[in-house]
């Protein structure tokens, strides 16, 4: 049975046995996630959580990719108009929050692309089961912006300081590394989606049906590169985890500098500071942390640079400003956490 949270065509709804199923619906696009699908999928989870009938939420994505992340041009266009506005990431946000609130099972079917905004509407539910397609990525310190969408939360609490990694570089992994770090709580090869999700709206316990359909992955990054991550992103400033990097001569690690030295330095030091104090904040305290900061990011230059570069004339080099690491002062880092008197984001 078809429900209308409103969305249009963009985000499906339907009720199928005892689940409510979430279908992002925008191939083309990647399924790149807008304010519509925001504003539809709060809708449908504020129904669904005090509706009997609704027993578990699925969200899957249509086409290759889950959802390759959020779709930003309008906020990039409205913003260099001098006309920027957050409502669609506090929006965005407050979805964040309820997905990791929400008191039944939440699955997450993700086969393809999951990146940004796609691991917003994913990653905090209690469910995340990953096929051989899947590939994550938090890349935001590449266009000039930082791992927002419940970032701070999800990549602090990572073992063996695989978030600040994955937030430093932007790298991309697999279902493998994402099982091993507790990213994915399920392998299931895409085949066996459409039996996994009908057994799932048959009712019955969920652990043990994912259980059922589930095989394992192999971890893809060696053991040596887990020690690197482990020891060179365990410091407690940036300067000192750089420094350690740009000692070790292991071609890995010297890879993994130079995708480092690539990224917006002020985004770097955001990311840095944020996924440090994410690991002692609950998730609503954490999207606050990142309403501050995104409103700061939104007046600044680095995120409409690496947009232009990365998404508007693809390919070409971002300008960043500052361009150094040394050229991004404490007291503007400062600036991107502090309160702000009169617009807190409301959950």
């Amino acid at each position: 049975m078809k429900v209308d949270f409103g969305g249009a065509e963009e985000i499906l709804f339907e009720q199928v046995g005892c689940a409510g199923i979430v279908t992002l619906n925008r191939p083309s696009s990647l399924n790149a996630v807008n304010h519509g699908m925001v504003r539809a999928l709060a809708r449908a989870l504020c129904a669904w959580e005090t509706d009997d009938a609704v027993q578990i939420v699925i969200i899957r994505g249509e086409g290759r990719a889950f959802s390759a992340g959020g779709d930003i041009l309008d906020v990039y266009k409205a913003g260099l108009a001098g006309e920027a506005k957050p409502d669609f990431f506090a929006d965005e946000y407050r979805l964040n929050a309820a997905i990791a609130r929400f008191p039944k099972p939440y699955v997450a079917l993700i086969d393809g692309i999951v990146m940004g905004g796609g691991v917003g509407v994913s990653f905090h539910g209690s469910h995340r089961v990953m096929t051989e397609n899947a590939i994550f990525a938090m890349p935001e310190v590449g266009i000039g912006f930082f791992p927002d969408v419940g970032g701070s939360f999800l990549l602090s609490h990572l073992p063996g300081e695989f978030g600040m990694y994955l937030a430093l570089t932007g790298n991309r992994i697999r279902r493998g590394d994402a099982c091993a770090t507790g990213l994915a709580t399920h392998a299931v090869d895409a085949a066996e989606l459409p039996a996994l999700t009908q057994a799932l709206c048959e009712g019955g316990d969920v652990d043990a049906t994912l259980a059922a359909f589930a095989g394992t992955a192999e971890r893809e990054m060696d053991d040596g590169a887990l020690h690197a991550i482990a020891s060179h992103f365990s410091f407690g400033t940036l300067a000192e985890v750089l420094q350690s990097l740009g000692e070790d001569q292991d071609e890995w690690v010297q890879k993994t500098a130079a995708t480092i030295a690539r990224r917006s330095p002020t985004s770097l030091h955001v990311a840095f500071r944020q996924v440090r104090a994410g690991a002692m904040l609950t998730m609503d305290e954490c999207m606050h942390m990142e309403f501050r900061i995104l409103n700061r990011m939104l007046t600044g230059h680095d995120f409409y640079e690496g947009i232009r570069a990365v998404l508007v004339e693809k390919g070409s080099t971002p300008h960043w400003k500052p361009d150094t690491l040394d050229g991004v002062k404490d007291e503007d880092i400062d600036a991107y956490f502090a309160p702000l008197p009169g617009k807190e984001l409301a959950l």
